[in-house]
């Protein structure tokens, strides 16, 4: 008891600690290419291009002598800017058309007389007075190309998704280390890929191959260092990988920043990952996978390094873990020799009956609610008003300290006791933003740091609380499955934040909702602290509270001693994706 994040730096030990700070350092990497799209498809303000010299320019009652000195007048999407050409010609500038007026006698702002419309033929002209370049103004990647620019950010999340399930499948074939070794290459290589890309298409399909790395490092990361780390240390070992990615959206704001022109900005932000990149092949791979593997010698080998480094004289003996598993096992066989011992579960085991049906809803739904609010409130802090790059730093600087809430809570207060208020919390704050007069940017950045925060609250403790409450048989499907809910999240969030141009506060309001039906279906799940893992779908129907079991035989838990020497290698582990 008293467990804190003091206790779990102090529980590592010297060979622990250097593996799980060197994997979490990379989780940086993670969070960076995640969020770099904020301020590398920027659209700044832009009007139609014009066909020849411009001699004076009028914005309403100011006049200039170039278009550049306007921008800091431009207020509407709805403005237009009127220029006098050198060859007499006077056009007005939309953002996706322009105007030549018949006649030009004098430079006035309003004019009645008859006009002729022309498209942005000669291209765009950009304000850049934040931004030297991004990929909009790069591309013109605006008007009817519009859409374009807001596929980039859920493109990116769709390979989050499809990296996630590839790597994490190589990863119990082929081994942790490799993976990781590939996927850290891959970051750095098509992080770097990205700043040369040559037009729109080639850098989507870059980006997409980047994301699908960045999250099987996530991945495979994860499991890597929980099956390291001790089991007292698990939980916090979770949550300081979460800590590390926001590091990575701190990272973001202060690159975005200092470089302005969005090649090099990509270019500065990949280089973060070379670190990592120069040293991962000394990362040694797991005891446990190599047990799985039944590769014992090299299992030994990894044991007796990991002796030397903490300089115990006695380590473990793979010999001895393993005669004890084998006991255990035939025990386990011989007292249940019915055949259902070997059936294949599936996702349709998640719906055996009415109440583990809910669960699996309602579990669905708390992650794809997590994940959801999570980008949502990330990707739209730039538009918050004030300034974009100290609001995304904020916003992720305030999940650092709310993994450090969510663990202490989960511990002290319970999983679901913890999940409840901070869901319909970050519900209510939905709503009170709505209620912010829109000249109050302190107040309103302040309320979604409080909305990110709460969110990032419910999103960090539910993959443990996932873990408990489905029995072993079916523990990696649930978690799997609810993963996959939470990536659906992250492709539906940029679409979300793109309805503020439908109505402000509409990407409140969904997540609001969600957030809230989340947070009252979430009371009926059972509370999991301090019970133990179930292993059959009977005992996980009971759990809560429901005598009522699934149908078919289910096989038999493991006794004590080999599930006690499973877990110190890591067995239960909980793939974990943002």
């Amino acid at each position: 008891e008293g467990f804190s994040s003091v206790n779990f730096f102090l529980s590592l030990y010297r060979f622990q600690a250097c593996v799980y700070f060197a994997c979490v350092f990379q989780a940086m990497s993670c969070g960076i290419h995640y969020l770099a799209s904020v301020f590398m498809a920027v659209t700044p303000n832009f009007v139609c291009g014009i066909p020849g010299n411009v001699s004076s320019v009028l914005f309403y009652n100011s006049s200039e002598s170039s278009i550049e000195d306007i921008w800091t007048l431009w207020t509407s999407t709805e403005n237009y800017i009127v220029v006098q050409l050198e060859n007499g010609e006077i056009w007005e500038l939309n953002q996706c058309s322009r105007s030549k007026r018949e006649v030009s006698l004098d430079l006035a702002y309003e004019y009645k007389g008859n006009k002729s419309v022309f498209s942005c033929s000669d291209g765009f002209l950009y304000d850049d007075t934040k931004w030297k370049s991004t990929v909009v103004t790069q591309w013109d990647l605006v008007c009817d190309r519009e859409w374009l620019a807001k596929l980039i950010q859920p493109t990116f999340m769709l390979g989050v998704l499809i990296g996630a399930v590839i790597f994490g499948d190589i990863a119990d074939r082929l081994g942790r280390q490799r993976v990781i070794w590939f996927t850290s290459a891959g970051q750095f290589v098509f992080g770097i890929a990205v700043a040369f890309t040559f037009d729109y298409y080639s850098f989507v399909i870059v980006r997409f191959l980047l994301a699908m790395v960045s999250s099987g490092y996530l991945v495979v990361a994860f499991v890597y260092v929980t099956e390291f780390v001790g089991i007292k240390a698990r939980t916090w070992a979770s949550m300081h990988v979460h800590a590390f990615f926001a590091v990575g959206i701190m990272i973001v704001a202060l690159v975005g920043f200092l470089v302005r022109t969005w090649w090099v900005y990509q270019i500065f932000l990949s280089i973060s990952t070379l670190p990592f990149v120069l040293c991962c092949w000394m990362l040694p791979e797991t005891p446990f996978w190599l047990l799985s593997e039944e590769r014992y010698e090299d299992a030994q080998k990894v044991i007796n390094i990991m002796a030397r480094w903490n300089k115990v004289s006695t380590p473990c003996k793979v010999s001895e873990l393993c005669s004890v598993q084998q006991d255990d096992l035939v025990s386990g066989r011989t007292g249940d020799n019915d055949t259902s011992s070997t059936k294949k579960h599936n996702i349709l085991d998640l719906f055996c009956n009415w109440h583990i049906a809910r669960r699996t809803i309602t579990v669905w739904l708390i992650w794809f609610t997590g994940s959801l609010g999570y980008y949502v409130f990330s990707l739209s802090s730039v538009s918050l008003g004030g300034n974009e790059y100290l609001n995304l730093f904020l916003i992720g600087a305030v999940e650092l300290p709310c993994y450090i809430v969510a663990c202490i809570g989960m511990d002290k207060l319970g999983r679901r006791n913890t999940l409840i208020p901070f869901l319909i919390l970050s519900a209510l704050i939905c709503v009170l933003i709505m209620f912010i007069p829109q000249d109050f940017n302190i107040l309103i950045i302040l309320a979604n740091m409080a909305g990110k925060f709460s969110i990032g609250v419910a999103f960090g403790l539910i993959y443990l609380y996932t873990a408990e409450l489905y029995p072993t048989i079916v523990r990696s499907l649930a978690v799997g499955s609810g993963s996959m809910m939470c990536r659906a999240g992250s492709v539906v969030a940029p679409f979300c934040v793109y309805l503020r141009s439908v109505w402000i506060f509409m990407p409140l309001l969904l997540v609001g909702i969600m957030a809230l039906l989340s947070g009252i279906l979430t009371i009926m799940l059972p509370e999991t602290l301090g019970k133990p893992l179930t292993n059959t779908l009977v005992e996980a129907t009971e759990m809560g509270r429901n005598k009522k079991s699934c149908s078919g035989k289910t096989p038999p838990a493991h006794s004590g001693a080999a599930l006690e020497k499973i877990e110190m290698f890591g067995q239960e582990t909980v793939s974990t994706e943002k």
